[in-house]
């Protein structure tokens, strides 16, 4: 079985790494293909073994893109396409009909309720969305929330499969001697209070909430781990705040995957960060699944949240170590002076059952089961000429009475050149 993964971009963040994770872990010979950005991780797919095609899209309306992508996916012969990220979902589920492919996928990995991949969902977005759906066999869905959002849209539930993210709990193991070396190396005092968090410095993270807070807690420091539009600003707002000298803004770590091509050479990997921390904050209002609570809780950190579908899904007793606070800078500054938030002497949890529940191995073999399942049942593989009838049948056209999806399509992109 021969499968060809499409994804949006190769930069660090929780999609692209989670696609790295489960390279390694299914027994197949996969090939990647990147519209655009081919970043840290598109290296460390390469450093794995797996090839990664750039496709040099030069932007969500380059429609030239879409002959290469036909022509790469066609040439490969794969028996499944398996698209990632919004855009790679709406080209390759048509490149896809296009080249013959019997089985077609894709991972709705960051959908929220008023924000798709951080950014604001439109009427048009959803009709783009939905037209290229039909054209798909299956839609995974990272967590039962985001299941539950794809059915409100209008798929049907016949079509939706609940797999969730995973982790390989053993990256993030609290090392004592990683922690006082971070510290020293990020002039962090030994014995401070460190607030961290890690994730795309966006406005839909809400870590303006984190800053606002480190600041009513005197001598605590606060450290991020992501980058982003945002940076100048909360750079800013910790000054305006006078804490600049305690907000650490680190820019994108690598080292949740581990293999990194030069990881550790400018900062620290996410696990040894978390090690140097000793709270997980996540202020966000709106997550799809909420990896990088789940690799703090695999720290044995405590972690304060307001919304993580991974935790909020299972019992109470699978992630003793997470508490749910409430939107806002005075119901995280009331919880970090909670006692209970932080234990005493710094303690680190045990693993909880719900990192293990959320194996990385677990995850891939649930979706090795889908492939067999859906590769046993497809269709036979239609000519050329069959296929892009059927596709130009089903092209892309917004229901009556919507918006045309141009605000969908203004997605800004990071110039690249080819791998």
């Amino acid at each position: 079985m021969r499968v060809l993964h499409i994804i949006t971009g190769l930069g660090a963040g929780g999609a692209e790494q989670q696609l790295r994770l489960l390279l390694r872990h299914l027994p197949l010979c996969c090939d990647v293909v990147t519209l655009t950005n081919p970043g840290a991780v598109a290296d460390g797919i390469e450093a794995d073994g797996t090839a990664v095609t750039h496709l040099g899209m030069r932007g969500n309306r380059d429609l030239s893109a879409l002959p290469r992508l036909v022509d790469t996916v066609r040439a490969g012969r794969y028996d499944i396409v398996h698209t990632h990220l919004y855009r790679a979902c709406v080209y390759g589920r048509i490149a896809a009909r296009l080249a013959g492919t019997r089985t077609v996928i894709a991972t709705e990995h960051s959908l929220g309720e008023r924000r798709i991949e951080g950014r604001p969902l439109t009427q048009g977005a959803r009709a783009l969305y939905l037209a290229t759906e039909r054209m798909g066999t299956a839609t995974v869905a990272v967590s039962t929330t985001v299941a539950s959002r794809l059915r409100r849209w209008g798929v049907p539930g016949s079509r939706i499969r609940v797999i969730p993210n995973g982790i390989d709990a053993a990256r993030f193991r609290f090392d004592p001697v990683v922690r006082a070396s971070v510290r020293t190396r990020l002039g962090l005092p030994a014995h401070a209070l460190v607030v961290g968090g890690v994730g795309r410095l966006v406005p839909g993270k809400r870590f303006d909430i984190a800053v606002r807070a480190v600041a009513q807690l005197p001598g605590a420091h606060l450290v991020l781990a992501g980058d982003g539009p945002e940076r100048g600003r909360l750079r800013e707002l910790a000054a305006g705040l006078g804490i600049a000298d305690r907000v650490r803004l680190l820019g994108e770590c690598g080292g949740a995957v581990g293999g990194d091509p030069g990881a550790g050479e400018d900062r620290p990997d996410i696990p040894g960060l978390l090690s140097a921390m000793d709270v997980f904050v996540s202020p966000s209002a709106e997550e799809a699944f909420g990896l990088a609570v789940l690799e703090a809780l695999a720290a044995g950190l405590p972690v304060l949240h307001v919304t993580c579908p991974a935790i909020d899904e299972l019992p109470r007793s699978h992630a003793p170590g997470a508490h749910r606070v409430e939107p806002g800078v005075a119901s995280l500054v009331a919880a970090l002076r909670e006692p209970s938030s932080v234990p005493p002497g710094r303690r680190r949890a045990p693993v909880c059952e719900a990192v293990r529940r959320y194996d990385v191995a677990r995850g891939a073999d649930r979706l090795m089961a889908l492939y067999e399942e859906l590769h046993d049942r497809a269709p036979a593989r239609p000519a050329a000429g069959t296929a892009a009838r059927i596709a130009a049948r089903t092209a892309v056209r917004a229901p009556a009475g919507t918006a045309a999806p141009e605000p969908l399509l203004s997605v800004p992109t990071t110039p690249t050149t080819k791998r």
